[in-house]
């Protein structure tokens, strides 16, 4: 993944632990909806790829981020789905 991107990581921080994407940032759900203080600084139009287990939770996260303001956003599904498809 070039360092122009961010990842997301969704789910709940023991299944984050359990595993992940290599530079990975973890906001789970409820944090994000209380607007993650980890996203202040980042510019609306930074490319993210938002993961969880499923698909359905980084979805979800996908239109929470868009009323936050940004607008580069892919659902990368999960955590082999980015790191087959979407890292370098």
């Amino acid at each position: 993944m070039n360092t122009h991107t961010m990842i997301i990581d969704v789910r709940e921080p023991d299944e984050y632990n359990s595993g992940h994407v290599e530079g990975a940032l973890n906001i789970p759900p409820a944090e994000l909806l209380a607007g993650s203080k980890q996203l202040n600084e980042v510019p609306k139009d930074k490319k993210i790829v938002v993961y969880c287990r499923t698909g359905s939770r980084s979805n979800a996260a996908i239109h929470v981020l868009q009323q936050m303001g940004f607008r580069n956003l892919t659902n990368g599904i999960n955590a082999a789905h980015v790191a087959k498809h979407l890292t370098l």
